[in-house]
């Protein structure tokens, strides 16, 4: 059973979607431990909730510098033996030494069909206003492994979602979270069972 740790940033709807896939067994593994970038967001709520650990990381308490964060989550993952991390719409600037400890063992989900819609600025809102400002009939979500770039990594797996006609940002991006919540535990799956 490979042990999880998943970073957030705010509500944890993605992170919730991966722990309810290994209470129900779909998933052979554990979320061991959570990252959040920040204090006071929910998906901290619901971590305890479900007597995860969790711990908050933010850049503020380091001199800004992602550098020593970055070290200081690598030590608090090694208590764990975390097998994969999980970037459950974290925010947070990952560095070269966290990702190559972790190279492909950690992964992200992004709200656009990567390569578009992508790279450095966009998240959240920003990708759905950008699908519909480009006119595009398709959008969706995609997950990937995380390297040194920003979206740059292998892609996992993606799927489809119709943008439609009268669509705002916020109606786009219910549509494709709700893709997340069935994309995001698939890969999961996919990857604790690989190399098994």
């Amino acid at each position: 059973m490979k042990k999880i740790a998943v970073f957030i940033s705010g509500s944890g709807s993605d992170m919730q979607s991966v722990i309810d896939a290994t209470l129900s067994g779909y998933i052979d593994g554990k979320v061991v431990c959570v990252v959040a970038s920040r204090d006071g967001i929910f998906g901290l709520k619901r971590a305890e909730k479900h007597g995860i650990d969790s711990a908050v990381f933010a850049l503020k308490d380091y001199d800004c510098d992602c550098g020593k964060r970055d070290e200081a989550i690598l030590s608090y993952l090694s208590g764990y033996g975390v097998d994969l991390i999980v970037l459950a719409g974290y925010l947070g600037i990952v560095t070269p030494k966290l990702v190559g400890a972790y190279r492909k063992r950690m992964i992200n989900i992004h709200p656009s069909l990567i390569p578009a819609h992508c790279g450095k600025g966009m998240y959240g809102l920003k990708v759905h206003t950008d699908v519909l400002a480009c006119g595009d009939k398709v959008s969706g979500a995609t997950v990937h492994y995380v390297d040194e770039g920003t979206d740059t990594g292998e892609i996992i797996v993606q799927q489809r979602v119709e943008v439609k006609e009268g669509d705002t940002p916020e109606t786009l991006q219910a549509r494709v979270l709700e893709t997340e919540h069935e994309l995001l535990p698939y890969a999961v799956r996919y990857l604790c069972r690989k190399d098994n």
